[in-house]
This record gives C-alpha cells, structure tokens and sequence, in this order.
C-alpha cells in the first residue's frame, strides 16, 4: 500500500459516529468514501447515500472481499471491535479501530500480534489525539513552558436516562461510562503524565452491572496527580485543567472534541480559538490516511505501545471497581 494518492475507505458499523466521521471524510483530501456494510442493507443503503459512498454491502465479510478497499474504520460496539478488526485485518485492510480498541489487554495485544505478522497498518481511534487544541497543550507539556505539569483534573459527565436496552447501559455490548466516556480522561493522563505509580478507584454501578460514575485518583512518578471523573447520569462540565508550577491551563467544554484553550501565567490569561471547521475527526482521517501514502504499519502519534497502555490502565481501574464483563 505504498505511494498510495487516494485512499478509499470503508465504514464497518455504520452507527451515530460512523456518521460524524463520515461527514469529515468528505473534507480529506485524498479520502474516498469507497464502502460501507453493515448487518442490516437497508442501514448500509441509506448511511452510503447520505454520506455519498460508492458501495454498500449486507454483511462485512463481502465488503472486505473488495479489492478496491484500502482502510476500514471499524464502528461497532466497544465488544466487537476485536473480531471485526481481527477478520479486516485477516482480509489484508488496514484498520483504524474506535476506542476502546478492545475489551481488555490480552485482546488487544492479539490484534497487534495479527497486524504485524499481517504487515498491515492498524490503529485506535483515539481521534482526541490528533486534534489541534491537545497538540499545543501537549506541546506546552513537553517543552515544560509553564515548568513541570504538577497535576491534571478531567471530567467527562452526561445524564443519560437508564434504559437497560441502550448500548450505553447493555454490559453484554460494553456498556458503562468507564470505557465510553471515562476513557477521554484516562487518556488525557496518560498524554500529559504518563503511567501512574498508584491508582486508586471507586464507582456506582447501575442495574444491568455497568459503571454509572467512576471517581480516579492517579499519583505519578515526580508526584505529579491526576483526579478523573466520569458518569453516565450526572453531566458536568467535561474540562481538563492543568496546574503546572508557572501557570495553568484549562481545556474548555468538551475537552476531548473541537474547543478552546485558556493559558493563565504571570503574563495574563489568554484564551485560544483553533477555528475548527468539522467535527474532529477529519485529523485523525487525515493522519492514517498520510501513514498509509508514506507505506506506515503504526501510527508515529498513537502507536501500539500508546494503545497497550491506555488498555492497561482501563483494565487496572476495572480491577479495582471490580468491573467485570462476560468472556473478559
């Protein structure tokens, strides 16, 4: 797949963020929106009409029989990621998998076992990673222009009403706000601090068994902390703040997605706009889409040891809440 001048994409799961990545992909350039399958046509027929696909498909494995098709975004449910990603990656379709990349450790090392005996290109979908806004702040981070970071506050709350059908509340698809939305805080930490030395953990839990708030504590090494929260029935301003020994940094609502940064230092405050014209996930698109041109197997920005990590932590958290899930 090398020296590749247009990319044609795929949408595996054509679901409510399959949707919003599709809409930014029409804005890459050297994107084409090539395929979409889905398990229902009649979802697959109207997503590929919508978001101007050339091809649609009612089961996935006829969609990856497509010689055409270059890159797959695999969208399903958080407990179907690995064997979707396992089955593109058997078919030689490189694979930008949503987060989280799979259900716990073991599962995710076995997808990039695959991948590399493939020789084929993979990489979560951690599409915070790539946006603008987390780059000058991790940028600050690293350059220590505001000295050394001495601690992180991130929250990722919404009020969801309890339906135990929804995927949000379902544990036999995933469901909890840990790893739907607690994962964007988690993640944040592991950007801006790497991995904790001690973590501490508690949660309440809903009806059907999945986590409806989670509180973190993270202590560093350097003794720098991280204090995360996040739920499913409370919402909450969903920032990252960030103490540094010069200053401070707050990441505005949402953090995880399009928004605007305020730097306070002796110097003032300054708030920055990036004057985002998508929804996001055009960088992320964007950035596999320049790996797969340049002939990469893994992402130099979220790379396989990034992904091991975040799943680690996710399943070092679960432990402690005792969060649980049927076959993991």
């Amino acid at each position: 797949m090398k020296n590749l001048t247009s990319i044609k994409w795929g949408i595996l799961g054509p679901g409510k963020i399959a949707g919003k990545f599709a809409k930014d992909l029409l804005k890459v350039p050297h994107a084409i929106p090539y395929a979409v399958a889905s398990t229902r046509v009649d979802r697959a027929v109207s997503f590929a009409k919508e978001y101007h696909f050339q091809k649609h498909f009612g089961s996935y494995e006829s969609m990856l029989a497509d010689p055409g098709l270059d890159v797959v975004y695999v969208a399903t449910p958080h407990v179907f990621h690995h064997q979707n990603t396992l089955m593109c990656l058997q078919a030689g379709k490189a694979v930008l998998c949503e987060k989280p990349f799979a259900m716990n450790l073991s599962l995710v090392e076995e997808m990039i076992a695959l991948a590399k005996q493939k020789n084929v290109f993979l990489m979560e979908a951690l599409w915070t990673r790539f946006l603008p806004h987390f780059l000058y702040v991790l940028n600050i981070v690293q350059k220590q222009t505001l000295g050394k970071l001495l601690s992180l506050e991130a929250d990722f709350g919404m009020n969801v009403p309890f339906d135990a059908n929804s995927r949000l509340y379902d544990k036999s698809l995933g469901g909890g706000g840990l790893l739907d939305v607690g994962i964007y805080p988690v993640f944040a930490s592991l950007l801006f601090l790497d991995y904790p030395a001690e973590i501490q953990a508690e949660a309440d839990f809903a009806s059907t068994g999945v986590d409806s708030r989670c509180e973190m504590f993270f202590k560093h090494h350097g003794n720098a902390t991280s204090k995360l929260y996040c739920s499913t029935t409370k919402r909450t301003p969903t920032e990252a703040k960030l103490i540094f020994e010069k200053g401070t940094i707050i990441i505005n609502s949402r953090f995880h997605e399009p928004t605007t940064v305020t730097v306070g230092s002796v110097n003032g405050t300054e708030t920055i706009d990036f004057h985002y014209q998508t929804n996001g996930y055009y960088y992320e698109a964007a950035h596999v889409i320049d790996c797969l041109q340049k002939g990469l197997k893994e992402s130099p920005l979220m790379n396989f040891e990034n992904s091991l990590n975040l799943i680690k932590l996710l399943d070092a958290v679960r432990l402690k809440i005792g969060l649980n899930y049927e076959n993991n």
